[in-house]
């Protein structure tokens, strides 16, 4: 008899009167909030400005959903192009399915077509952003649990996964490979957090040691998972994919760090030009406060407290005057 185990959810839907709520989408929606949130905290705090990153995203998110799922259907084609299969299947990402090999891939190529458009340097942006990316991995990988995907080996640990009875699945309790890479990602994001502010990784990074750590865990977690997949030389193809990625990824901390020390001064110029023009502004209101000032002083001392006649008196009013005044004072001149 099994004491303790993880209970899988009778549904993945949700309605929510007419309206049907997928926990896979759901997972995947609430993980790219997430990521944007923390994302443009990080880059306000390096100097950038307030709503950047979501902008960006606009135009990173569709291309890494798009990228997701094509990894996925091209790596999978048997699930959707076999005999007996129905291609349209391909389309229904809410079933899911997405690799992340392609989202980060894509989505690099859209969140590049932002930063061109903002004038930003891509490498700057995805450091800001990558202990969010690990969050919203963290997040996402409960979609699976709705979908009762991609678990693991059976097992009769305390933790193991009840997954039901399907067409495509067996009864049992196995391994929630599913939980233990949320759990890493969590631990991702906490170290590059960690090592951003310990040695102010700079120049994409930060970024390359986001996708080092998470392909450390994933070759171990994918190894564990039974559901079918491409195999070569003995290994599944996604952990020859971690492999690779690993590699690049290292190499390019270790290069980059040669090439490029230390970490970007300024990373969005629009907010510092527009700082720069504020502080100008500021200069400027306070050179004109004190100028006023000037002729404020002077305005008072004209109007002195001497008496309206004298002051009419002290002030020539004519030609006439001016050489009468003149000549008395060259008469007292002479005088003295």
């Amino acid at each position: 008899m099994d004491l303790a185990y993880i209970p899988s959810p009778s549904t993945g839907v949700i309605n929510l009167g007419p309206i049907p709520l997928r926990g896979y989408a759901f997972c995947i929606i609430i993980g790219v909030f997430v990521a944007v949130w923390y994302g443009n905290k990080r880059w306000i705090a390096r100097g950038g400005t307030a709503g950047t990153v979501a902008d960006i995203a606009v135009w990173a998110v569709p291309f890494g959903l798009v990228g997701g799922r094509l990894y996925h259907v091209i790596t999978d084609y048997q699930l959707y192009f076999s005999e007996g299969e129905n291609w349209v299947d391909a389309f229904k990402i809410w079933e899911g399915g997405l690799g992340i090999w392609g989202a980060i891939a894509l989505g690099a190529v859209g969140a590049w077509i932002g930063c061109r458009r903002r004038g930003i340097p891509l490498p700057a942006y995805a450091d800001a952003i990558a202990p969010g990316i690990a969050l919203a991995q963290a997040i996402g990988r409960w979609g699976n649990w709705f979908n009762q995907e991609l678990y693991g080996r059976p097992t009769d640990l305390p933790w193991a996964l009840k997954i039901t009875e399907s067409a495509n699945r067996e009864a049992g309790l196995y391994h929630p490979t599913f939980l233990y890479e949320s759990l890493w990602c969590v631990g991702v994001a906490v170290l590059v957090v960690w090592a951003d502010r310990r040695f102010k990784l700079g120049h994409g990074r930060a970024f390359a040691l986001y996708v080092a750590a998470y392909c450390a865990g994933r070759g171990w977690i994918e190894y564990m998972r039974v559901d079918e997949a491409h195999h070569v030389l003995g290994l599944r193809l996604n952990v020859w994919t971690a492999i690779v990625v690993f590699v690049l990824a290292v190499t390019y901390m270790v290069v980059s760090a040669r090439i490029r020390p230390g970490r970007e001064e300024i990373v969005e110029p629009r907010a510092e030009k527009a700082d720069k023009a504020e502080k100008a502004e500021k200069s400027g209101e306070s050179a004109e406060g004190v100028d006023g000032d000037a002729d404020g002083d002077a305005d008072l001392d004209l109007r002195s407290d001497a008496p309206e006649d004298a002051v009419s008196d002290a002030v020539p009013h004519s030609d006439e005057d001016v050489d009468h005044g003149a000549g008395n004072g060259a008469g007292s001149a002479a005088k003295g």
